[in-house]
């Protein structure tokens, strides 16, 4: 099966699956779970586009893998949220500002995302159409989505855990490395996909794969990552979270301007 025919089947595939979930949302459920079929589907079309494609067979196996991995972590991560805790606050605060056309924009947000999750999808289709055997530039690249993948995963602990003490309530989160960066679990998010610009390093569209850290940084600090999360955060923990944000890196870990006394937050 071609490249585009297995994208655009990918595609069709997410559409269906998209339309059906914000059924299922329209009819009570959190809009959240759009978030959890985002990452699950660019999973799932990884593995989708790895067992169809015509590359190398272990390079196959390897980009499938790991995406099977990261998708699942992220996306069972996500769920979790979603079944404890309240809908997301944009969802919510969308619902109470569109008023009855919420419904029709989250069905084109729905939409939207189906499209994203075969973009996202797109880098491992690259990966699994390259020939070339696997190298060293490979195995770089294995070593770097096992760092991003730890670091996120320690991230995600470090704020669940925080999250789950009461005495935390209104405080911002600076313990681990919440202390170097307000984000750390996006910055590792986006390391992550540098490993399928080395995994697609040797094929002929190789390059093309460097799409996928460039829009990411670009959704994660100016789009869906970022700026929606600190307002939120800002409403919920206002001047503990302004203080935050005057001392500590916004993205890149680093040591922070000064120590604050305060802890608590939302990511």
């Amino acid at each position: 099966m071609s490249p585009l025919v297995l994208a655009l089947s990918g595609w069709g595939i997410m559409v269906v699956v998209m339309s059906l979930l914000w059924y299922y949302q329209y009819k009570g459920g959190d809009a959240g779970i759009v978030d959890v079929a985002w990452a699950a589907g660019v999973g799932l079309l990884s593995v989708y586009f790895a067992v169809l494609s015509q590359g190398d067979s272990q390079r196959r196996i390897v980009v499938g893998v790991l995406a099977g991995i990261w998708a699942f972590r992220l996306s069972g991560h996500i769920f979790y949220r979603v079944l404890k805790m309240p809908e997301d606050g944009r969802y919510q605060e969308l619902k109470e500002t569109k008023g009855d056309g919420s419904q029709a924009w989250l069905f084109k947000f729905f939409q939207l995302q189906a499209f994203w999750s075969m973009l996202f999808a797109l880098p491992m289709l690259n990966v699994a159409t390259n020939s070339e055997p696997l190298g060293l530039t490979d195995w770089i690249g294995i070593g770097v989505w096992l760092v991003a993948s730890l670091g996120e995963s320690i991230a995600d602990k470090q704020l669940n855990s925080f999250r789950l003490n009461p005495d935390n309530q209104g405080k911002v989160c600076r313990d681990g490395l919440w202390y170097y960066s307000r984000h750390p679990n996006y910055f590792f998010e986006w390391i992550h996909w540098w490993g399928y610009v080395l995994l697609a390093f040797g094929g002929p569209l190789w390059w093309l794969n460097l799409l996928g850290p460039i829009c990411m940084l670009w959704f994660l600090t100016k789009v869906t990552g970022v700026p929606p999360t600190e307002r939120q955060a800002l409403k919920s923990r206002g001047d503990a979270y302004r203080e935050y944000q005057r001392t500590t890196s916004v993205f890149f870990p680093w040591p922070p301007k000064a120590d604050a006394a305060a802890t608590g937050s939302d990511d």
